[in-house]
């Protein structure tokens, strides 16, 4: 079975949460940006991220705002289940932006990354990567990847939400950054199944597809309930 969670942000507790420790070997758990556990580097880090791969289920990750990219950026690119990705230690993955995956027989569209709110007291400590926003070639590959597959999957994962999503979680005056309008593009023109986002550090159903993550542990095929 395949789980969705939200941010982590480095915080191995996660990993001891009833859900989470109920995830059985064969099981994949994904978690929508923010992983952080590729942080300062050394031999410490490199220790949990091998704990992690090591786990009997497999762990994979979009990127988010909060990552360090030069860190991520040092592991090569390799083909991964349909897509391209990064394989980070045993089981533990990085899924890159504008990529698509076949997990169990179902497809999944992924696209990390989004713009710090913070970026100026971020880049002034040394903890923020212009990386974190992807870029318009990036936007055109995840287009053309979706052209591929008929403009239909049966899944897409980010870490922003799409602009519609946005303005309802926050208001419908809420100021939208390119990739924002990019994800409302997407709602138009791909037939998909349900859409997951991390973020917002929330965990909250919007709609019979949209769904907000962030500590629950989804399964992408359970019907969302209505509030």
């Amino acid at each position: 079975m395949v789980y969705v969670t939200g941010d982590l942000h480095g915080e191995y507790a996660r990993f001891s949460a009833p859900a989470v420790r109920r995830l059985k070997k064969g099981d994949t758990l994904i978690v929508c940006g923010d992983f952080g556990f590729l942080w300062k580097g050394g031999k410490k880090e490199e220790t949990l991220l091998k704990k992690i791969g090591a786990k009997p289920y497999a762990v994979l990750f979009l990127d988010g705002r909060h990552e360090n990219f030069d860190r991520l950026g040092a592991y090569p690119v390799t083909d991964w289940n349909g897509g391209r990705a990064q394989v980070i230690s045993g089981r533990l993955v990085h899924l890159l932006r504008g990529e698509l995956y076949t997990l169990e027989g179902e497809t999944y569209f992924t696209f990390g990354g989004g713009e710090s709110p913070d970026r100026e007291l971020r880049a002034a400590a040394g903890t923020w990567w212009e990386e974190e926003m992807p870029t318009p070639a990036e936007m055109r590959h995840g287009l053309e990847t979706l052209m591929k597959a008929g403009k239909k999957v049966d899944y897409i994962l980010t870490h922003e939400p799409s602009g519609k999503c946005r303005g309802l979680l926050e208001s419908r005056e809420a100021r939208l950054d390119g990739l924002n309008v990019y994800f409302n593009q997407l709602e138009e023109y791909v037939e998909y199944g349900r859409w997951f986002f991390g973020c917002q550090h929330l965990d909250k159903p919007l709609s019979r597809r949209h769904r907000a993550v962030f500590r629950d542990v989804v399964p992408v095929r359970e019907s969302p309930k209505r509030r």
